[in-house]
């Protein structure tokens, strides 16, 4: 079944890179910045013919990486803008093909017409991340990296900025690579071993062999813990703010944003709808979502609020469960607790100050507590440091590297198919399931840097691309 997967993979990158041999026949175009009106407008060529087009349009070419100032001119001769040319050749550009880039003014139409004027003269119009997708192909990043340049697009922090950049510099991929050239040497040794089954040398009983395990179990029980924080900085951390009505859930989704988001106010069942904002907390993106006051009522609009309230509640990765100081836990506040779907909870204590207590954070019977005023903003930054740790992720990791669930999904099946190989060698008994448990861990590894990857998961990475990246 393994071996099949395995199989279909292989054979649909090969059609992928097959479809690539075919497109290097064409050559591509796209406008690389964003849209809308702006200082400067880059269009970017990539492909065979990327020399021969940008010259029918611009003349003579600058020497590769050297910038040279050009009228930029339609079929017919008439100028269109003035700017910049600048040439990539092959294969020392990013893509690996020749590239040009021609950066003139930021006028959608001025850029409409030059990207016309280059697919009148022979250029096909770029697929969404077809540029990097092309870079992946011809070996200039592996997918890792190519994630890191979406990631970088889409950074909601400068950690996650920072951190994205380590991943494009081959931080992560390094990683890997150091793992699966040390799992390359212990597959050699054992499948080495059974080789030579037959003599009196039991060649796993080396005690090297257990340490070599060890470490490569360390380097990546290591590269999980930092890729599940560089996830976080990616995704962030949704939490849902629940609790009985009027005990100040909307002045704390106002505290921590900064701002009047939700509607406060004295009366029971103000908020009405669920309402979420982003934020970004110490670098980690954070979505809070305001629930509608959990209680009995007749109000049908209330009600509704409250139906959306539990269905967002079961999206939430952790629930803020916002009490009065000032009354505790109540029998009502147990029971709404009782009924919350099962996920990590945090118990506030808000209105501190009104209790005549300072803020503070607690174990109460077991229960992680932080108690706080949303009003006065006392206690905010206890609640912070807490939500980041119920997370686990910490503040200022300059040496992180992004990552996505797919990769933690990988890692994780790498790391179980080392316990198995490790388990099996002990056993001393079962060495050619250890090498197929090992082959596995190859296997896992290969899938986040795109070694072994489907053309599916391929086709879906470079869709979410930008046009023109």
């Amino acid at each position: 079944m393994v071996h099949h997967q395995e199989n279909r993979e292989r054979t649909g990158q090969g059609r992928r890179r097959q479809a690539l041999a075919a497109a290097r026949t064409e050559t591509i175009a796209a406008v690389a910045t964003a849209a809308g009106r702006g200082a400067l407008g880059i269009v970017r060529l990539s492909g065979p013919q990327a020399f021969r087009i940008a010259q029918a349009v611009v003349g003579t070419l600058p020497a590769p990486r050297q910038a040279g100032l050009r009228h930029f001119r339609d079929a017919t001769g008439a100028v269109l803008d003035q700017g910049l040319v600048l040439c990539f050749a092959a294969p020392a550009s990013f893509t690996g093909e020749d590239v040009v880039e021609l950066q003139g003014h930021g006028g959608p139409v001025v850029l409409a017409a030059l990207l016309a004027t280059l697919v009148e003269q022979g250029a096909r119009i770029a697929q969404p991340g077809e540029f990097s997708e092309r870079a992946f192909l011809n070996g200039r990043i592996d997918l890792v990296q190519a994630e890191a340049i979406a990631d970088l697009i889409d950074a909601a922090s400068v950690q996650a900025v920072r951190a994205a950049n380590n991943s494009l510099d081959g931080a992560f991929s390094m990683r890997v690579h150091a793992a699966a050239a040390a799992l390359g040497d212990l597959r050699v040794f054992v499948e080495g071993a059974l080789d030579f089954s037959d003599e009196d040398i039991d060649w796993l009983a080396d005690a090297k062999l257990g340490e070599r395990l060890q470490a490569l179990q360390d380097l990546i029980h290591q590269t999980q813990r930092e890729a599940a924080q560089g996830r976080r900085l990616r995704e962030g951390l949704t939490v849902a703010i629940v609790g009985q009505p009027n005990v100040g859930k909307s002045t704390l989704l106002n505290a921590l944003a900064g701002f009047d988001a939700a509607i406060v106010s004295e009366h029971a069942g103000t908020t009405r709808d669920v309402l979420r904002e982003h934020l970004v907390l110490g670098g980690m993106p954070l979505t809070v979502i305001d629930t509608a006051g959990l209680r009995d009522t007749e109000d049908p609009v209330e009600r509704e609020g409250i139906r959306r309230a539990r269905l967002a509640l079961d999206k939430a990765e952790l629930a803020l469960f916002v009490v009065d100081d000032r009354a505790g836990i109540t029998a009502a506040d147990e029971a709404l607790l009782h009924s919350l779907p099962p996920l990590p909870r945090l118990l506030v204590r808000n209105k501190c100050d009104l209790a005549e207590q300072p803020p503070l954070v607690f174990d109460d019977e077991g229960v992680r507590t932080v108690r706080l005023a949303a009003k006065s903003g006392a206690g905010l930054e206890l609640l912070g440091a807490e939500l980041q740790a119920q997370a686990g992720f910490t503040s200022g990791g300059e040496g992180a590297f992004l990552a996505r669930a797919r990769h933690l999904e990988a890692l994780a099946t790498a790391a179980t198919h080392l316990q198995n190989a490790r388990q099996q060698l002990a056993a001393r008994n079962h060495a050619e399931i250890a090498a197929e448990e090992l082959r596995l861990v190859q296997l896992a590894l290969g899938r986040i840097t795109g070694e072994q990857t489907s053309d599916a998961l391929l086709g879906e990475i470079f869709r979410r691309f930008c046009i023109g990246k």
